[in-house]
């Protein structure tokens, strides 16, 4: 099968997926100030990979991290952690569940499917319901583990995976408490690009690409890639790419998964990218009421616009937590900027 990319009008659009409208510029280079630690590891947790199937027979795989001390024959809180759309778990979800396991949770940080470790193909496949089912897949897993009590389990969603775990969370009541961190709602970003600076022409042509483009995938399985991180900066590059590169193309939280090409990484299939214009994750989120939801954003962040439109039609109880001076990918791994405290008291008072 051929690969190749493409620099096409859809990527106008699915480049959001690096977003393109505002931020502020960042140096060159990774930048590893404010405490980013991606690769953070904790002595007071312990670490197992595992592998479950959802409900299409695919094979999700997660890295589960177990509190050390943690009573034999108890049963536990748990939270399943989401990584960033075109991310692997290993950045960002990773340090997130470590972070969380230290404060006493069970956690499982996932690959979605068509991702990293987990099973799918063609490989960076865009599909909105397959990835909310990872979500549920995931709380199948632990909700079944003898040291998990199933009646206690909570969903963590960052950047894209916020918005999965939503579009999960609305049909899946065993999910008792949602948070999200950096929240993109990949739906509306597809629709109409951050600020809704897209217009209807210029989404119809998207579309109309990529329906052509499926000729070639089906004639000769010929797949192209479209958008994500850039792989090298010039000095016309937008200051939004140039925050993601500092994360995904630097060793402060570049990581290729084995087996997988690296000049892949980020990148979504071309004509599976518009299945996100289908994707409505807020629609109904009023309808997760009573359990509670918790927006963390940063007041800096390009994103900021899809945890606001959450919090607006989420139903009470609530709350939108701004990061003063944080960015969108600042919350991925600077951990003297994510607010810790914010997110153990929300899962304790919620799940303990």
């Amino acid at each position: 099968m051929e690969h190749k990319s493409s620099t096409s009008r859809l990527g106008i659009v699915t480049s959001i997926f690096a977003g393109l409208l505002l931020s502020a510029s960042i140096a060159l280079g990774a930048d590893m100030s404010h405490g980013a630690d991606n690769f953070y590891k904790s002595d007071k947790v312990t670490l197992q990979k595992v592998s479950f199937n959802n409900q299409y027979k695919m094979k999700v795989a997660g890295n589960l991290f177990i509190p050390k001390g943690i009573k034999q024959g108890s049963k536990n809180p748990a939270i399943v952690v989401g990584h960033p759309m075109g991310a692997v778990k290993e950045q960002s979800s990773n340090l997130y569940a470590t972070k969380l396991a230290e404060q006493g949770f069970v956690t499982l940080a996932i690959d979605l499917s068509f991702w990293g470790e987990s099973e799918g193909q063609p490989r960076n496949a865009v599909s909105p319901d397959i990835y909310a089912e990872d979500f549920s897949a995931a709380v199948d897993y632990l909700g079944t583990q003898s040291f998990v009590d199933r009646e206690r389990i909570g969903v963590l969603g960052i950047c894209g995976s916020g918005s999965f775990a939503i579009s999960a969370a609305k049909i899946d009541p065993r999910m008792k408490a949602i948070a999200t961190v950096s929240m993109y709602d990949m739906g509306a970003a597809v629709r109409n690009a951050l600020n809704h600076s897209q217009t209807i022409e210029q989404r119809k042509a998207i579309i109309a690409e990529a329906a052509q483009q499926r000729y070639g995938e089906f004639s000769v399985g010929e797949t192209k890639y479209t958008s994500g991180t850039v792989h090298e900066l010039t000095k016309d590059t937008h200051p939004i790419q140039r925050e993601f590169y500092d994360f995904y193309r630097t060793p402060r939280g570049d990581f290729t998964p084995k087996g997988s090409l690296p000049e892949l990484t980020t990148h979504p299939t071309l004509t599976s990218a518009v299945k996100f214009m289908n994707f409505y994750p807020f629609e109904d989120i009023e309808t997760i009421s009573p359990r509670p939801m918790l927006f963390i954003t940063g007041d800096k962040a390009h994103s900021i616009e899809f945890s606001q439109d959450a919090y607006k039609r989420a139903a009470e109880p609530k709350e939108l937590v701004l990061v003063k001076g944080a960015g969108h990918v600042d919350l991925y791994d600077r951990v003297n900027l994510i607010p810790w405290d914010k997110l153990t008291s929300f899962f304790r008072k919620n799940l303990i």
